[in-house]
Parts: structure tokens; C-alpha cells; sequence
């Protein structure tokens, strides 16, 4: 019998744990590690944030979806990996502490035959002086709780506008190197649709600040679409958009430090600015999970295994090297780790090996670029294929069988313009590839036939169909294998 274990419990965690366990049954055993009780449809997070859904609503037990599977779970944070094994056992181990209530402190140690690295980001408000709702002055959707936060927030500023006052919203990112542009984008738009609804847009100065070049980078290194039969570029996409809704913006934007209504920022040629505001939604930077690696005589080894900003290093090329030099096949295929082959990482856990789009930095050397995207459809894609390519390497495969590079796979997207069953509206967005290929696509890096975008009321209702087909799938309801991921 072998054992898999599996850290973290997000879209790609829970894929591979799903895919695993249907395929796996009881002749082997899958663990999965988590430190949060309850799964969260992130997506959704954004009609959280603006008094849309409640927290129920986006979220469900894990434990009771695992045991439909026989997959055990424990609600714990992975503080160590020890790939070779050590002190505490001969063979592979990794070391948790328990976070749920009756065994919060606790610590164990989990052998393993193979494992997964799934823990997501650790939302790094600390890299920004001021940044995030819990020591700083802005709000956050990234978490549940964040969103609800940000939805008390946001009512009071709503409150104050119905008295008459005029009230600043910046929304954006809050950092020179921040990914997840894309939330950001959701929650600017539900906003200026939310004052619309409540008679209060005129009051309301509504500002974007983003690290991106352009409106419309996204992290992708823009993207040309196909729309109305037409070709366009995401900048004329999402600045058409903004110019619509009267909003302004900002590019090109380092967020350096916040102080109570003051967001003070650097952009490329080296000036620094200040907007003042009444709200902000800043998403923060990401970092890998506070993981150590050690070797078998207890040597620290984890510069070997996660790279400076502590994600996973996988199956991709890091050597460094010029804009100019980049290519698809840096990007990761299978996942699995160089060194240990019984080791991968998947969804924000693994380490990309470069950006996606061209990097920047301001006059001051400052770095200005959006890190690369690799949440939704991407993170599914490789949580499923890691779990093909284990299952099969247990029935004997010696490498890995499944690939989802990111140079080789597309990705769709269904952004929140304004949430109402008649007068809501979403931009519908695919590209294909995710990493440029300007060696199969010359003109454009991507199949322009396979990217395109939209806007519109049916794109709401696709959006809010998708929120609840997830939930259906990732509780494991009836047929959950038949429904794409």
C-alpha cells in the first residue's frame, strides 16, 4: 500500500485528492493536509466582498467530502519536509501541526510514498508598510473572511455617500510584483455596479492601480482577442471598459507603503505619488508557505527544494537568463520535482521560472511587472494530471504519464462586471496558450481562434452557473467525475 500525501486543500489540492481517491479506492491511501476546516470556492470571494453571497455560500466542511472517499483528513500546517527521511523515520517524512481546535499546537510526523505540494500563497501583506485588514488600512477578497470584512467597509462608505459626502475607492494591487490582477478587476466593476444600484455613483470617485504595463496585462504579457469578429488587444478591451463606467487608473505602479487615506506609490520613471482614499481593496503579493526541507543528517536543504520566494521547484528551467531568451519549454510539464521523483508541486505551490510578462523596473530599480497567473483552470489542469501520472507510477510507470504545461494548455476566464440575474453582466475571456508560443502562433503568441473576449448579461449568468456546478463538483455530488474541471 502506498500513501499520498497531499498539503493543501485549494482548487488543485482538492483536485488531485478527488481524482486520486475515485481512482485509488481503499488499495492505497490518500492524505490530505490542510490548515483551513472548510473549502472556498475563491472566485466568488468577490460577491462576498460586496454583500452578494453570504460566507456559507462559498464555502463547506472538508472532512465529511473526504470520507465519501475514504481520503483522511487532517486540519494541520505542513511546518517541514523531509525528503530523504531523518531522525524521526527511515524513509520519506513530513511534519504537521494540528490548527484544528481539540488539537490546535499539536505536532506529528506523516510518512509518505509520494507527495503533493498544494499549499497555495501565503498572502504577503507584510511586503507592503501598511498593506491588508489586519495590521494595515486596506481591505482584502482573498480569504472568506477578508471579503466580509471588506463588504462592512465598503456599506459604511456606501452609508456616508447616501448623506451627501463624496468618497475615493482605489482597488488594485498592492505591490510592485503582485499577481492576481484579475480579482482585483472583479471587485472594481461589482463595486461601480453596486453604487449604480444603490443611487450613490455620483459620489463615488473610483481609481485602479495596477503593476501591469498595460490595462489588460493580467500578467500574460497582454493578450490579443477576438471579438465581435474583430481583433483587438486587452489594453483597448479594458480601457473601453473603464471609460464606460467612468473610472480612472493608474498603471505602471509600484505600491511602496499606506498610511490611514494615503497610498503612496512609485511608477516606472522613478516619481513618487500619493492618492488619497476612503476605501481600498489592494491584493497582496504572493509568497510560498513558511515550508522548511531538510536533509537526512538535519541539514537545512530548503534552497535545494523552494526557490527565493518559497515556491517549489519543479520540472522547469531556472537557469536565468534575458527577456529576449525565454521560451515554452522553461515551463513545467509534469511537476515533479528534479531531485525527488516522488515529490510535486501544483496550483501557486510550484515556483514559475520566470514571468510572463516582460519584467520592468522603475528608475530607482524599483521591479514593476505582474507575477504570473496560475490560479482556476491551470491549477485544476495540473492537480488532475499529477494525480493521473501518481496513480499511474504506482502501477508501475517510471516517470511521470500526464502533462499541463502552461505553454501547452489554455484558460478561461468569466470575470464579475456586476452581479443581477437581469442587469448583471461578466467579461468572458479565454486565451490559449496561457504562456505565449510565438513559434506555433507568430503573429500574436496565442490561437486567436481559441482567445477571444466578451461582455455581457450572459456572461453573468455563466458566471454565477459555474459557482454553483464547482461547489456541486468539489462536494462530490452525484456524477462530480462527468463535470469538466
Amino acid at each position: 500500500m502506498s500513501r499520498i500525501v497531499i498539503l493543501g486543500a485549494g482548487i488543485s489540492g482538492h483536485t488531485a485528492a478527488r481524482w486520486l481517491g475515485k481512482w485509488l479506492g481503499n488499495e492505497h491511501e490518500v492524505v490530505v493536509v490542510s490548515p483551513n476546516e472548510k473549502w472556498n470556492w475563491i472566485p466568488s470571494n468577490i460577491w462576498v466582498g460586496v454583500g452578494e453571497m453570504t460566507e456559507s455560500q462559498v464555502t463547506f466542511p472538508l472532512a465529511p467530502v473526504y470520507k465519501k472517499l475514504g481520503v483522511v483528513f487532517k486540519q494541520a500546517k505542513a511546518l517541514s519536509i523531509h525528503p530523504e527521511g531523518g531522525d524521526a523515520a527511515d524513509q520519506p517524512y513530513v511534519t504537521l501541526e494540528y490548527t484544528e481546535v481539540s488539537r490546535a499546537g499539536q505536532t506529528e510526523t506523516l510518512t509518505y510514498d509520494y507527495l503533493v505540494n498544494a499549499t497555495g500563497p501565503k498572502l504577503n501583506f507584510g511586503a507592503t508598510p501598511g498593506l491588508g485588514p489586519d495590521e494595515g488600512y486596506t481591505t482584502s477578497v482573498c480569504t472568506p473572511g477578508h471579503a466580509l470584512h471588506a463588504n462592512e467597509q465598503l456599506q459604511e462608505n456606501i452609508a456616508a455617500m447616501k448623506r451627501g459626502e463624496t468618497r475615493t475607492f482605489v482597488v488594485g494591487t498592492g505591490h510592485g510584483m503582485c499577481t492576481c490582477q484579475g480579482a482585483a478587476f472583479e471587485y472594481i466593476y461589482n463595486i461601480e455596479h453596486l453604487f449604480s444600484d444603490e443611487g450613490v455613483r455620483d459620489k463615488a470617485r473610483i481609481i485602479w492601480i495596477s503593476n501591469e504595463y498595460e490595462l489588460g496585462d493580467f500578467g500574460m504579457g497582454g493578450v490579443h482577442i477576438k471579438r465581435g469578429g474583430y481583433i483587438t488587444n486587452g489594453k483597448v478591451f479594458a480601457e473601453s471598459l473603464m471609460v464606460e463606467r467612468g473610472m480612472e487608473w493608474i498603471v505602471r505602479a509600484a505600491v511602496k507603503r499606506i498610511e490611514p487615506g494615503k497610498i503612496h506609490y512609485e511608477i516606472l520613471d522613478g516619481s513618487e505619488h500619493t492618492i488619497d482614499f476612503d476605501f481600498a481593496m489592494l491584493i497582496p503579493p504572493f509568497a510560498g508557505q513558511p515550508i522548511k526541507a531538510f536533509a537526512k543528517d538535519g541539514s537545512d536543504m530548503s534552497s535545494e527544494l523552494f526557490a527565493p520566494n518559497g515556491f517549489m521547484k519543479v520540472d522547469g528551467d531556472y537557469t536565468p537568463k534575458p527577456y529576449e531568451e525565454w521560451h515554452k519549454s522553461d515551463w513545467p510539464k509534469t511537476y515533479q520535482n528534479p531531485r525527488y521523483k516522488n515529490l510535486f508541486a501544483i496550483g501557486i505551490a510550484f515556483a514559475p521560472p520566470h514571468l510572463i510578462s516582460k519584467p520592468m523596473k522603475s528608475a530607482n530599480d524599483t521591479p514593476i511587472n505582474p507575477a504570473p497567473p496560475r490560479t482556476g483552470l491551470p491549477s485544476a489542469n495540473m492537480g488532475k494530471a499529477v494525480a493521473g501520472s501518481i496513480r499511474d507510477m504506482i502501477n508501475g510507470a517510471p516517470e511521470p504519464t500526464h502533462t499541463a504545461s502552461m505553454a501547452e494548455s489554455g484558460a478561461a476566464c468569466v470575470a464579475s462586471t456586476g452581479m443581477h440575474i437581469f442587469k448583471g453582466s461578466a467579461a468572458t475571456m479565454t486565451v490559449f496558450p496561457v504562456v505565449p508560443d510565438y513559434e506555433t502562433y507568430p503573429e500574436y503568441g496565442r490561437d486567436i481562434d481559441l482567445t477571444f473576449g466578451e461582455i455581457g448579461l450572459a456572461g453573468h449568468w455563466m458566471k454565477y452557473i459555474l459557482h454553483h456546478v464547482f461547489i456541486y463538483q468539489a462536494k462530490l455530488k452525484p456524477g462530480w467525475s462527468l463535470l469538466p474541471d
